[in-house]
């Protein structure tokens, strides 16, 4: 059964994103994505999101953890981590065919209190990020939800309800308590998440770890135990992730040279900048940028 909505999953996908390799669809945080040849490594911020595919095969990296999934997984993360991606299958014949879906941390708390009978075991895994075999229900609501894009007039009222389901399905399932230690104060995890809010804002201001962990309401060992369980890196390291793939945008597609994003994003050496660069991203600033700009030529 899965095999055949899986199928039918990628059908819709192949026929909403022609011409697209991203689209941003009507239904809130919701976007679909399409490739026809394997991706190189791409940096950036993902928030707490539910990944499927349809069709194709990706890679996910988050500290030194690699997750693999295809049209019969899913990848979820409850936290927002700095991940490095890339599309490891697809060609013009048989393309990647993927979405994202934002999850509403709002409606996933309003569940738990609605029902905590239902969602009441804990999680021995902290880690904000994993790979679940897909079921039929979590597949049969994807599948109306993009039923929805092409029903523009129904999105508004249908598509909250649909997302509902599929956060209610998330929690119900192998990943609900991954999600239910993010959302319920007296948790560690919804502590990491405040200070995790807080380096979003402020990622390219200088950071005492002790400041974070009077955020989070924790000892700094407690705060660097439960921030690195839960992101697989300690403060520093996700902060200079932030940092580079920002820096990495602000080069590509605003045009700053190598020193001024360096500076934009909190770097006072451009040496420095420059070296670690080039540890994440396999090449110096300008060189990774002009290699980027003939790929998307």
């Amino acid at each position: 059964m899965t095999v055949n909505l899986a199928s039918g999953l990628a059908e819709k996908l192949d026929r909403l994103t022609v011409g697209h390799e991203r689209l941003d669809t009507a239904v809130t945080g919701l976007s679909l994505h399409r490739w026809g040849h394997p991706t190189d490594p791409t940096s950036y911020l993902l928030p707490p999101s539910i990944c499927l595919i349809g069709q194709g095969e990706k890679q996910v990296v988050v500290g030194e953890g690699t997750f693999v999934f295809d049209d019969c997984h899913f990848l979820i993360t409850s936290v927002d981590l700095p991940v490095v991606s890339r599309i490891i299958e697809a060609s013009e014949e048989k393309p990647y065919l993927g979405l994202t879906m934002e999850l509403d941390l709002r409606v996933l708390s309003q569940l738990i209190l609605d029902y905590p009978a239902a969602l009441e075991r804990s999680s021995k895994d902290p880690l904000g990020i994993a790979v679940s075999a897909l079921t039929e229900e979590l597949l049969d609501a994807f599948n109306r939800l993009l039923d929805l894009i092409e029903s523009p007039d129904d999105v508004p009222a249908l598509a909250p309800l649909i997302q509902q389901e599929i956060i209610y399905r998330l929690l119900t399932g192998e990943q609900g308590p991954r999600l239910r230690q993010i959302a319920a104060s007296g948790q560690h995890g919804y502590r990491i998440v405040r200070a995790i809010d807080w380096l979003k804002l402020h990622f390219n201001e200088s950071m005492k770890v002790e400041m974070l962990a009077d955020k989070a309401g924790l000892s700094v060992s407690a705060f660097h135990h439960h921030f690195r369980a839960m992101t697989a890196m300690t403060p520093l390291q996700f902060q200079k992730k932030m940092r580079l793939s920002e820096a990495r945008r602000l080069m590509l597609t605003e045009h700053l040279d190598a020193s001024k994003a360096a500076f934009e994003v909190g770097y006072e050496s451009p040496s420095q900048f420059s070296r670690e660069y080039s540890r994440l991203f396999g090449a110096p600033p300008m060189q990774d940028i002009r290699r980027l700009a003939q790929a998307t030529a």
